[in-house]
């Protein structure tokens, strides 16, 4: 009897240490309330309760918009210490919930600070593909004047490349075209320097093919092209063309793309019905260009081989990149227009697929494809499959996979990655819960002369003190959530799946399902230690809760709340010992 009473007071012990944890810390800012009554409190009540509200803070209580008649959401306005109030009022009783009316705001955008200036990003719905991925771990190949390593580029990953032109290893530009086109497709970001690129995540492997005249042979272009290939290139750029058809230019395509890489090139600038070469070969994805305003760009072929479109510039919005001046070898900021600068748009969105785990180049065509937007009136092909649609494409690469991005995103968004929601809020408390799971481990160790700690004990401490608490408000794409929330729960908290509420049923929060339990299970060699130690897990459930959110259906959260659960937590404490007891004397 001496143990038993000091199990018991162990329990109010429990409760008290987890009260001074209470409220450490908040999920989020917040400077007003959300007040949802329920349905079946009358209206008159409801506005004396909300006459009184506005008397004591001295401010008005309104509904949160006209949209909130029939869901009877009002809005006050207050902080922390008005919430706790609140919680605790007879106000609780008539509401489904009180909660914070926590502030969310926009998402970032990147840092750098010419990034409003590329209207070509936003024409093709980039921010929504960054969403999902930024390029990590893909290399582009960009077979053009080579690049250099201006400022902006100082973040971006880079492999080893090749000068086609003067045979050394240092593919440098100096011309500045292949540097403004290897911007295009991952210049540094958020970096608070200069403008964004489309895949900044991805590697960078540069491939001089064109001198500083602006011009290559087709031998060189090709050994490029292979090179690329037999070094681990995903993505190949070309933002160059010509009008004659190559043998040797066309084996080297059909090599890269047997080893799986995604070829893109320019269609044009000679405002022709066709594209030039290398675009026109049947395993090149060939990109013409239009404006700011959607139209085609004066200058772009179209017609044979066109795929699709993306933003190349025009006199009236060019395409702004950090390149050098061929003049000087200085680093500028310069806007170019062209199908070269429609071409890195496309194998930039062509990276950001590959990374989702697409590897077929043809899939990567047709995801592309697919998801741009359609040009209705395009007789003569100037807009190919349409519009290119970063963001569409990526989600149409991602269609029925469950990614880490996924899962993260369902983190980020549900507040599990902020660490104040753990202490003090969200889906579930992270301390009471943490209280409640250690508390019935210390409570059967007391009893440790008479329980063994099996697999049954185990699972019956968890579910009877917390349940798989982290499950709690977990959603997942359109699955019902019930399952979650029902897995989520405690013994003491399995009366809120059904009720749909906070309130604890006094039925489940009682001395009651551990007693049949234990009836039930007593005579099971196994099942008998799980009834005995969810006795003691719903003790320490209850101890902790009368302290720290006490909320009785139908009784509310005063005194009467409390005693109720302290009582049925020394109860359960009793049933255990009791019931461990004899079984320690049968064995």
């Amino acid at each position: 009897m001496k143990k038993l009473v000091l199990l018991c007071l162990f329990v109010l012990g429990l409760g008290f240490s987890l009260l001074s944890f209470k409220g450490l810390a908040q999920q989020g800012e917040f400077n007003s309330i959300i007040l949802d009554f329920k349905e079946e409190v009358p209206i008159a009540t409801i506005s004396d309760e909300i006459k009184g509200l506005s008397d004591k803070y001295n401010q008005q209580v309104n509904l949160n918009s006209v949209f909130s008649i029939s869901d009877r959401i009002y809005i006050v306005e207050g902080d922390k210490k008005t919430l706790k109030e609140l919680k605790k009022s007879p106000l609780n009783k008539d509401t489904e919930y009180i909660e914070a009316n926590y502030l969310y705001h926009a998402l970032e955008v990147p840092n750098d600070p010419e990034y409003s200036k590329q209207w070509n990003f936003r024409n093709i719905n980039l921010e929504k593909a960054w969403d999902e991925t930024k390029g990590g771990g893909i290399t582009v190949a960009v077979i053009d004047t080579g690049v250099s390593k201006v400022p902006d580029l100082k973040l971006t990953k880079f492999v080893k490349g090749y000068d086609f032109v003067n045979d050394k290893d240092d593919a440098g530009d100096d011309q500045g075209h292949g540097t403004h086109v290897a911007g295009t497709i991952a210049q540094s970001t958020n970096n608070g320097y200069g403008v964004a690129g489309i895949a900044y995540e991805s590697n960078i492997m540069p491939l001089k093919v064109l001198a500083a005249s602006g011009g290559g042979t087709i031998a060189d272009i090709a050994e490029a092209i292979k090179f690329a290939a037999d070094n681990g290139a995903d993505v190949i750029n070309m933002s160059l063309g010509g009008g004659g058809a190559s043998s040797m230019m066309e084996e080297a395509i059909k090599y890269a793309h047997n080893k799986g890489v995604v070829i893109v090139a320019a269609a044009g600038n000679e405002n022709r019905n066709a594209s030039s070469y290398p675009a026109r070969y049947p395993d090149v994805i060939s990109v013409s260009a239009i404006d700011s305003a959607g139209a085609k760009a004066p200058y772009s072929n179209f017609g044979a081989a066109v795929d699709i479109s993306a933003p190349g510039g025009s006199e009236t919005g060019k395409i702004i990149q950090n390149t050098v001046d061929p003049r000087t070898g200085e680093s500028v900021f310069v806007g170019f227009q062209g199908t070269s600068m429609a071409a890195p748009h496309v194998a930039g969105v062509a990276a950001l697929i590959r990374a989702t785990g697409i590897d077929s180049p043809d899939q990567v065509r047709d995801i592309l494809k697919q998801s741009s937007r359609k040009v209705q009136e395009d007789s003569l092909n100037h807009f190919g499959s349409g519009y290119l649609d970063a963001g569409a494409a990526v989600e149409l690469a991602l269609k029925g996979k469950i990614t880490f991005n996924d899962f993260f995103r369902w983190l980020r968004k549900s507040g599990y990655l902020n660490l104040g929601f753990w202490i003090d809020g969200g889906a579930v408390a992270l301390l009471p819960k943490l209280g409640m799971v250690i508390g019935s481990y210390l409570l059967a160790w007391f009893l440790r002369n008479y329980l063994p700690f099996t697999l049954g004990l185990n699972g019956g401490l968890i579910f009877g003190s917390s349940g798989l608490f982290f499950l709690q408000g977990l959603y997942w794409f359109d699955l019902p959530q019930w399952p979650m929330r029902l897995a989520g729960s405690s013994i003491p908290e399995l009366g809120n799946v059904v009720l749909g509420n906070s309130s604890l049923n006094p039925l489940f929060a009682s001395v009651l399902i551990p007693l049949g339990l234990i009836i039930l299970l007593i005579g099971n060699p196994r099942l008998k230690w799980f009834a005995i130690g969810s006795s003691i897990g719903v003790a320490a459930c209850l101890a902790v809760t009368a302290f720290t959110e006490p909320n009785l259906w139908l009784f509310g959260t005063g005194l009467f709340a409390q005693g109720y659960l302290l009582i049925n937590a020394c109860l359960c404490v009793g049933l255990a010992y009791i019931a461990s007891q004899k079984e320690t004397q049968r064995a």
